[in-house]
């Protein structure tokens, strides 16, 4: 045997060996909280909202069971986890399993596979979401350590969300029911607390505590249901060095734009006179005239002695006066956008997976759905809202997930037809969008992939009704991010800015708003993935389809068999 093979064997051994199996019950409850001087029953996983933080290492696997003790039925996806040959954990439901009824359980099964940074999970079932989620850390393997920056004096879990003042089940279900935009949030949250900008939250604010001299790593998660968020630290520059859950070539920045979804670590160096700062965060809207939370959460940046008191200055601004305030982007800054997504790059040069097998052209955007007669509608002139990708509105199942159909050959559940291209060619971010393309068709339809197939996808944000910047999210995968730009994509023109040197590493990916983007990625991952925008009511009015990978050669090129405890319909 020769020494390479046996260094390589040793190596897996080693590897193997330190892995762990980390266990935990998930019961997802009824919890009653007060915020904004009201209280109300919200749903909870273990009683705490944000739930419990999963800490594990590179290669380590996870059982987690779920027993459902709400009212609700409920899913729970691990965002961003790769989920190799286990879409069965994946977790949408009605896509890769039916969901947990009520009293009933389910418990998920999988391996972390060379993913290390911040990813999060979160229920994957209506809007309950809002309140059932939390952070996903993934660690190094024993034997390694941070490849881009030294370790951390600590590390914050900064989990930005929203909040509403109802149950938002009820308000998307009110929502569903009139075809009218859905109520926004009450506030923005930051680790569960709104901030002392809003009446009765002061004594709660979170508060990170901070040395002089060190620095942090923050991990930024973006839970919030429908709205991209600005983050700024009063008085402090941060240092991006990751975005879900792939290291970065390092920039520093004094704003962070997180869309739903995404996540970003950064290095802070608490390197400011003592005293208190305020994080703040409030929506980026890049659509025109819709509707936002247009409130500022906040959180305080605190500085402490090294025994963990408030130093002195520390104590005096908290007696005597606010902390300082950062300078936020306005709510309508895309060139702040833009360039901040600009700056995250892969760390070094990358391989890019080629030839393309599949040139794919999806347009991604809301459209109208006629009222169904003798009925009033909450939409624009009387109609349904909806939204589309190909103009095609993608419909749930209801007796079968697609993914168990697939595997057992259960035919009506699903269609293969989802079109490589819109049925219509049309001027996508004209400012007047021709009455007749607002309308698109419903369906349950996919789109096929061959094993080890290479995918190059364009993804169009179009302006039908109105132009908005779409978080796109993808199921089991990530993707190279090429290029994104504004206005219709032009394959002839726009081929000559794309970054096929460092392009960066993402499970999500804003389109821009009246603009595009393109991806590209391997098709190794057996099963049915979800490809749908992350603002939650465009994913509830039908902006989403999904991807069949079909199995490869041998096991361990095929999906795993269903698990024994798989939820039926």
């Amino acid at each position: 045997m020769s020494f390479c093979l046996l260094l390589c064997l040793l190596l897996m051994l080693l590897n193997h060996a330190t892995a762990e199996v980390h266990h935990h019950e998930f019961v997802v409850q009824t919890t009653p909280v007060k915020r904004l001087c009201k209280s109300h029953n919200i749903i909870t996983v273990n009683g705490q909202y944000p739930g419990p933080t999963l800490k594990v290492r590179n290669g380590d696997s996870l059982i987690v069971k779920v027993l459902n003790r709400a009212q609700y039925n409920v899913t729970i996806h691990w965002h961003g986890v790769r989920q190799m040959r286990t879409a069965w954990a994946d977790g949408p439901e009605f896509v890769t399993q039916c969901p947990i009824r009520p009293g009933g359980s389910y418990t998920y099964r999988f391996t972390i596979e060379e993913q290390e940074g911040t990813l999060w999970w979160h229920a994957h079932s209506s809007w309950l979401r809002a309140t059932v989620h939390g952070a996903l850390i993934i660690y190094p393997k024993l034997s390694s350590s941070y490849p881009t920056f030294l370790n951390p004096k600590t590390e914050y879990s900064v989990i930005l969300g929203d909040w509403w003042n109802e149950d938002p089940v009820r308000v998307v279900r009110r929502a569903t029911r009139t075809g009218a935009a859905p109520n926004v949030s009450d506030a923005f949250t930051i680790n569960g607390q709104p901030g002392d900008l809003y009446k009765c939250s002061s004594k709660e604010t979170t508060v990170f505590k901070v040395t002089s001299g060190e620095t942090y790593l923050l991990r930024f998660i973006n839970a919030a249901l429908n709205n991209e968020l600005f983050v700024s630290i009063a008085g402090h520059s941060m240092t991006v060095v990751a975005a879900d859950a792939s290291y970065t070539k390092h920039f520093t920045t004094s704003t962070l734009m997180l869309a739903p979804g995404q996540t970003t670590d950064v290095l802070l160096t608490a390197n400011q006179p003592g005293g208190r700062y305020y994080m703040a965060a409030h929506a980026y809207a890049s659509a025109q005239g819709v509707a936002f939370d247009n409130t500022t959460t906040t959180a305080i940046l605190e500085y402490v002695h090294p025994s963990g008191c408030p130093n002195a200055q520390s104590s005096e601004a908290g007696s005597t006066r606010k902390p300082a305030f950062p300078v936020l982007p306005a709510f309508n800054d895309t060139g702040a956008a833009t360039a901040f997504a600009a700056g995250i790059r892969s760390p070094g040069p990358v391989k890019l997976p080629g030839p393309v097998d599949h040139h794919l052209f999806f347009t991604v955007g809301l459209g109208i759905f006629n009222c169904p007669a003798r009925r009033r509608c909450g939409g624009p002139n009387g109609s349904r809202f909806g939204a589309s990708m190909n103009n095609v509105s993608f419909q749930l199942p209801t007796r079968l997930s697609i993914l168990e159909a697939h595997h057992r050959g259960v035919g009506g559940v699903f269609t293969s037809d989802f079109p490589a291209a819109p049925p219509l060619q049309f001027d996508y971010t004209a400012a007047n969008v021709s009455r007749g393309l607002w309308q698109p068709v419903r369906g349950t339809k996919v789109y096929r992939l061959e094993y080890g197939s290479v995918v190059e996808v364009v993804l169009q944000g179009t302006n039908i009704f109105a132009g908005e910047e779409h978080p796109m999210h993808i199921h089991g995968y990530h993707f190279h991010v090429l290029a994104t730009g504004f206005g219709n994509f032009d394959p002839q023109r726009d081929a000559s800015v794309f970054n096929l040197v460092d392009p960066p590493l993402r499970n999500t990916v804003g389109v821009p708003v009246n603009g595009w983007a393109v991806i590209r990625f391997v098709a190794d991952n057996p099963g049915v993935w979800l490809v749908h925008c992350h603002l939650d009511v465009h994913i509830t009015w039908g902006l989403a389809m999904a991807f069949l990978v079909e199995n490869g050669v041998g096991q361990l090129q095929s999906l795993e068999p269903p698990p024994a405890d798989l939820p039926r319909c």
